[in-house]
C-alpha cells in the first residue's frame, strides 16, 4: 500500500506538472526577458527645475511593457521564441513534481507523527523540505531553461538546441555553471511554503463544509475540482506576490558572463542600479502564469489523487 501511495503521488505530481508547462510557457519566456538585466532600458527625459531658474534634465529608465515585450519577440524573433525552453521545462517539470509532490507527501506523513497533524508547522516544513530536495536535484535542468529563454535571435537564425546551451555551459563556466541561481532558488522555497501553508488551510475548510449535513453528494462531485482550482490560485497568488524578488535576483545570476555572483551582491546591485522596483519586473507575466499553473497543478494533482486512489469495485 506505500508503494502504491508513493507511485500515485509521483504519477499524479508528474502529469500535473506537464500540463501546466506547456500552457503556461510564452508567459514564463516574457517573465523572464522582463527580468533580465539585458532588457532594454528605454530612456525618459524629466525636465525638473534646478537651482537659479534653471531647466534640469536627467534621464529615467523606462522598462518596457508585457505588451511591447511580446511584440518585440514575434516581430524579430517568431512566435516560435514564445516556446523557448519548453524542452527543458517538459524533461525537467514531470520529475520535478513528481520529485516535490512525493517528498511533500512523505515529509507531512513522518511530521504528522511529532506534530499536531495536519497544522500550518506541518505543512509549512513538508513543503520546505520537499522544495530543498526538488531544488538540490533539479537546478542544472532549470538553468539550461532559463539561457535558452534569454537566448535572442532573429528569425533566420537557428536557435539553440538544450544540448548546445548544456554544453556551452559546461565548457565556459565547468559543471558549477548549472548550478548558478541555486541560493536564490533555495529562498524561493519560501514562496512554496507559504503557498501550502494558505492552499491546506483553505482545503481543510472545504472539505469540512462539504462533510456538512446540508451538502449533498451531488453538490460535491460537481463543484468541488473548480473549488480546489480557486483555492489553489489564491494560494500561489499571494505566496507569489510576497516572495517574488528571489525570481529576479534568480535570473540575474544565471545570466551568461553577468557580473552578478552571489544572493546578496545581485541583491545589492540591483537595488542600487535599478532601485527597488527592479524586483518586480515581469511580475505581471508572473502572475498570469503561475496562478493559473498553480491551480492547474495542485488540483490536477488532487484530481488524480482521487480517481486513482478510489478502491476498485
Amino acid at each position: 500500500m506505500a508503494q502504491k501511495d508513493t507511485f500515485l503521488n509521483l504519477f499524479a505530481g508528474g502529469c500535473s506538472g506537464t500540463v501546466a508547462a506547456i500552457v503556461t510557457c510564452p508567459l514564463e519566456v516574457l517573465k523572464t526577458r522582463l527580468q533580465s538585466s539585458g532588457l532594454a532600458v528605454r530612456p525618459a527625459v524629466q525636465v525638473q527645475m534646478g537651482m537659479h531658474g534653471t531647466c534640469v534634465i536627467r534621464p529615467t529608465p523606462v522598462t518596457p511593457s508585457l505588451f511591447q515585450v511580446f511584440r518585440s519577440i514575434l516581430k524579430t524573433e517568431g512566435p516560435g521564441s514564445l516556446f523557448r525552453g519548453l524542452g527543458p521545462n517538459l524533461v525537467g517539470v514531470a520529475p520535478s513534481r513528481a520529485i516535490y509532490f512525493a517528498t511533500y507527501s512523505k515529509s507531512k506523513e513522518a511530521l504528522n507523527g511529532i506534530f499536531v497533524p495536519n497544522t500550518g508547522i506541518v505543512h509549512m516544513s513538508s513543503a520546505g523540505i520537499a522544495g530543498f530536495f526538488t531544488n538540490s536535484l533539479m537546478n542544472p535542468i532549470w538553468m539550461v531553461k532559463t539561457r535558452m529563454q534569454l537566448e535572442k535571435r532573429t528569425r533566420r537564425e537557428k536557435a539553440t538546441t538544450a544540448l548546445q546551451c548544456a554544453r556551452r555551459v559546461f565548457q565556459t563556466e565547468g559543471v558549477r555553471g548549472f548550478y548558478r541561481g541555486l541560493s536564490a532558488s533555495y529562498a524561493g522555497i519560501s514562496e512554496t511554503m507559504i503557498c501550502f501553508l494558505i492552499y491546506e488551510s483553505l482545503k481543510k475548510h472545504l472539505l469540512e463544509s462539504h462533510l456538512a449535513p446540508s451538502s449533498s453528494a451531488g453538490d460535491k462531485s460537481g463543484s468541488h475540482f473548480m473549488e480546489l482550482m480557486a483555492v489553489a490560485a489564491f494560494a500561489k497568488g499571494c505566496a507569489s506576490c510576497i516572495a517574488y524578488p528571489h525570481e529576479v535576483i534568480r535570473t540575474r545570476l544565471r545570466e551568461e558572463g553577468s557580473k552578478y555572483r552571489s544572493f546578496f551582491q545581485t541583491a545589492q546591485l540591483v537595488a542600487a542600479e535599478e532601485g527597488y522596483l527592479a524586483f518586480y519586473r515581469g511580475l505581471v507575466p508572473h502572475l498570469l502564469r503561475q496562478i493559473p499553473n498553480g491551480a492547474i497543478v495542485l488540483s490536477t494533482y488532487e484530481l488524480i489523487i482521487y480517481l486513482l486512489g478510489q478502491p476498485s469495485q
